[in-house]
């Protein structure tokens, strides 16, 4: 077929500038959802006195104290972990070219809940207190999330080594990370075994993903690594684009594959394990919402993986915030609505064909 001239470029600008457009309506809608989610809660704060108050005008103390004591940090923890999630779902899924590829999937949120077992079963962190109702605190939170980053590192390092002794495939790290998300089960199901009432009730919601537990300084930590990884990632979407059309055609264009697929799982995980050793084992994030944003706007990762950045965020605020008030004033934690709505999400895009790549 034959096309004047400039006919092509403009149904390609066209082509870009939908998903451009896509993309500023999630940042918009995120936008949205941030004072919505601030303004509901037990006590009410009218969305204008939220704007007033993250734009530093004057409203009362009262509301100034809700928004920015209690529910901005909570917010803003969970824009980043699902942004986080997101955009380290989306990286992992084109390094091993699998639809299934996201952290869950690969046993780094297992390794996660064993190393927080461990630590409170041995490292003594299981005494809890309860300031609250629902709200539980483990005494020893800084060795609980040391335990959990270190053990979900040494799980990536597992699936890295393996992977150089046999090879950077993506099968072999699909396989050893099911492996090990098996064996880490496992090993928290042995410790919960010889728990006692309080240290099996620490273990337990401890793996309860809650971004309630994010404090400013946890939220900076969290929100250094996430920038940190989706700068690298976004600066790689060429590549990726590259391995998605094959091993063999990625290493004729230029791409280091088997560097680019070690070190990014590398980053993934990383940054996988700084989310969960803070907020908790948070499932399905990394693994759904770089599908559902790939139905809309394409596999180009250009555009997919600031789409999952920003649809991670929105789809964990909204989570979150339905979590707060679906059973109020009992608040559910977040993670249990988030496989709930993953679960059947998954399902319902295998079924119409477009779970795979």
């Amino acid at each position: 077929m034959h096309f004047a001239d400039g006919e092509v470029p403009a149904a390609y600008r066209r082509h870009i500038g939908l998903k451009v457009v896509f993309i500023g309506g999630c940042c918009t809608a995120l936008a949205l959802a941030l004072v919505t989610a601030i303004s509901l809660g037990a006590a009410q704060v009218p969305m204008l006195d939220v704007a007033k108050s993250l734009l530093g005008m004057a409203t009362t103390a009262r509301f100034d104290a809700i928004v920015w004591n209690i529910r901005l940090p909570q917010a803003l923890a969970s824009i980043v972990a699902g942004a986080g999630l997101s955009v380290s779902g989306a990286a992992m899924q084109s390094i091993l070219r699998n639809p299934l590829g996201s952290p869950f999937t690969l046993g780094i949120s297992h390794a996660a809940a064993f190393g927080a077992a461990f630590s409170v079963m041995i490292l003594g962190g299981g005494m809890m207190t309860s300031s609250m109702v629902s709200s539980i605190t483990i005494t020893n939170p800084l060795a609980t999330t040391a335990a959990a980053f270190a053990f979900s590192l040494s799980a990536a390092g597992v699936i890295i080594a393996v992977s150089r002794l046999r090879g950077a495939t993506p099968e072999v790290m699909v396989l050893t990370g099911v492996a090990l998300g098996a064996l880490f089960t496992a090993g928290t199901m042995f410790l919960q075994f010889f728990a006692d009432d309080v240290q099996l009730a620490a273990i337990v919601f401890w793996t309860f993903g809650d971004t309630a537990r994010a404090s400013w300084q946890e939220l900076g930590i969290i929100t250094a690594a996430t920038v940190a990884a989706s700068i690298y990632f976004l600066a790689h979407g060429w590549s990726y684009n590259a391995i998605d059309a094959g091993d063999e055609t990625a290493k004729g264009l230029g791409v280091r594959v088997e560097r680019v697929r070690m070190v990014g799982m590398l980053i993934a995980s990383a940054l996988t394990a700084v989310i969960i050793s803070f907020l908790g084992v948070i499932g399905f994030v990394g693994l759904v919402v770089p599908h559902m944003v790939r139905r809309v706007i394409g596999s180009d990762h250009r555009f997919l993986l600031p789409a999952s950045i920003v649809g991670g965020g929105l789809l964990l605020l909204v989570s979150d915030t339905a979590a707060r008030l679906i059973l109020a004033p009992h608040v559910l934690p977040v993670s249990v609505l988030t496989a709930f709505m993953g679960a059947p999400v998954f399902i319902w895009l295998i079924i119409r064909g477009r779970g795979g790549r």
